[in-house]
């Protein structure tokens, strides 16, 4: 394989990663109770994904 005939500068090398960067997760209500959650993902809270019950959600007894 071929060798790197000189060294890229701190500039080239961080000018190229600019990209390399952490996006912002999206946030949307629960159609169904009102809490924030992912998209297409089922509520946590309610346990609803697009209208319809998922899972069943134990609460905490008091």
């Amino acid at each position: 394989m071929p060798a790197p005939k000189r060294k890229h500068s701190r500039a080239r090398s961080r000018k190229r990663r600019t990209h390399y960067k952490v996006k912002m997760k999206t946030v949307t209500t629960c159609p169904n109770c009102g809490e924030p959650i992912t998209p297409h993902t089922v509520c946590p809270n309610c346990g609803y994904y697009k209208g319809k019950p998922v899972m069943v959600v134990k609460t905490k007894a008091e």
